[in-house]
């Protein structure tokens, strides 16, 4: 193990006489005692092959196999073992960081076709190349509005998912931008708090979620008619497997479209790595931050792929770059490539039919089982009363089953998906 030794100890003893330090304890004295680590408590060495055996009867004591109805922005799909398969394969582990394209042609082909598919699906004109996740595309789509309009102020609804909400926070304190949150009633964005303030035309943007965190579908086209100021812009995060059945957010009008793409083939995975993607009309592009990749014409006339509209603070100069937190998330875009080539369009849509054909059904037996649904005209998501939510999620969690996202202590977020079976559906109400 010596050969893995990163420094010798006359190399460590040379660097401690450089700063006046005897020992390496001297040099960790400015830590306070108690943030020290005295023990990692680990046991005797073993050989490899009596670790493995260790780790697998540590990984047994996992329970996998729940029926899944939580949702609230992280999605159990079904993801054919196909994505995992294809997504590993040396043709796509090309260079990271795509800057030479005559080595990056894999990668850069699929971010290219990565955004084709977005526009497709959201009837925008131009896609970037993603960013790290939906609400840093919701706070990088704040920041776009505000360039574009030159004003300050941001109207949010309530009715966002609140972790992206949070994150759109802390960008709007960096860079000096008043955020204002919209009143929700009955689970959706309440028109008449909004509308004197989009009439006033003092905002850069609202932003506004469809459907909402609880699964409400938006009255968007009343908002979008309300607002008369070209430059107060609609900024709308979807989720993009039930944007391939719901109108496009280009049919009503939509400025900047975001939102994250877990649901295309990337599993929940303990929570990312997810990717979020921006999407906008045509003259909005060169305020689109992060990549966008191009296609052309080599000098042998051959298809190729590059970097084009490079807004990011390493090509121009850093004051004038749109953000500076611009890489795109390369593996989860491929399996959301992967995965949408696979199930096609019609594919997806079946996906997604199918996920809010499994909630009316289980939202029907509920009301009749006597619970309380809290919100209309949903989509694979709504939200139940119950009388205590701790102990309604215990109770079906024994039964094996993931009952849903705690609100309060009395409402709970349930979704479904393709996923969810026949059978599944029947247990949860049965276990109500």
């Amino acid at each position: 193990m010596n050969n893995f030794k990163a420094n010798s100890d006359a190399t460590i003893k040379e660097m401690l006489d450089s700063i006046g330090e005897k020992d390496l304890n001297g040099l960790y004295s400015m830590i306070d005692e108690r943030a020290r680590m005295q023990s990692l408590n680990l046991p005797e060495a073993k050989s490899e092959m009596q670790v493995q055996k260790d780790i697998k009867a540590i990984a047994k004591e996992n329970k996998t196999d729940y029926a899944c109805f939580i949702g609230a922005g992280a999605y159990k799909r079904f993801i054919p073992a196909a994505v995992s398969q294809i997504s590993s394969r040396f043709e796509f582990n090309t260079a990271y960081t795509p800057y030479q394209p005559e080595i990056s042609q894999g990668t850069l082909q699929v971010i290219y076709e990565f955004q084709s598919m977005i526009c497709d699906i959201t009837g925008m004109d131009v896609c970037n190349a993603s960013v790290y996740d939906g609400g840093h595309a919701c706070s990088e789509a704040m920041l776009m509005a505000t360039r574009i309009s030159n004003k300050k102020k941001i109207l949010i609804s309530k009715s966002l998912n609140p972790q992206y909400t949070e994150v759109i926070k802390t960008y709007a304190h960096a860079s000096d931008t008043i955020i204002e949150e919209a009143e929700t009633n009955e689970f959706k964005t309440d028109i008449k708090s909004i509308e004197n303030k989009l009439l006033s035309g003092d905002y850069a943007g609202l932003i506004i979620q469809n459907p909402n965190f609880y699964g409400t579908l938006e009255d968007i086209d009343i908002i979008k008619n309300i607002n008369k100021h070209p430059k107060t812009m609609l900024i709308v995060c979807i989720e993009p497997v039930s944007a391939t059945v719901l109108k496009k957010p280009s049919e009503y009008k939509a400025d900047i479209v975001v939102g994250d793409v877990q649901g295309f083939g990337n599993p929940i995975s303990f929570g990312g790595p997810y990717a979020g993607f921006i999407a906008t009309k045509d003259a909005y592009k060169r305020q689109l931050p992060g990549r966008i990749v191009g296609r052309t014409l080599d000098a042998d006339g051959k298809q190729a792929f590059t970097l084009t509209l490079q807004a990011r603070e390493q090509h121009i100069r850093r004051e004038k770059a749109t953000s500076n937190i611009c890489s795109n998330q390369g593996l989860a875009v491929l399996n959301a490539v992967v995965y949408l080539s696979l199930l096609g369009k019609n594919g997806v849509k079946q996906a997604a039919y199918l996920s809010a054909n499994n909630a009316k059904i289980l939202k029907d037996a509920l009301m009749q089982k006597g619970y309380k649904v809290l919100n209309n005209n949903t989509f694979n998501e709504f939200v139940i009363e119950v009388e205590n939510s701790d102990d309604f999620i215990k109770n079906l969690k024994e039964q094996n089953i993931l009952a849903g996202y705690k609100l309060n202590k009395n409402q709970i977020l349930v979704c479904t998906t393709e996923i969810n079976s026949k059978e599944d559906i029947e247990k949860y109400i049965q276990n109500a």
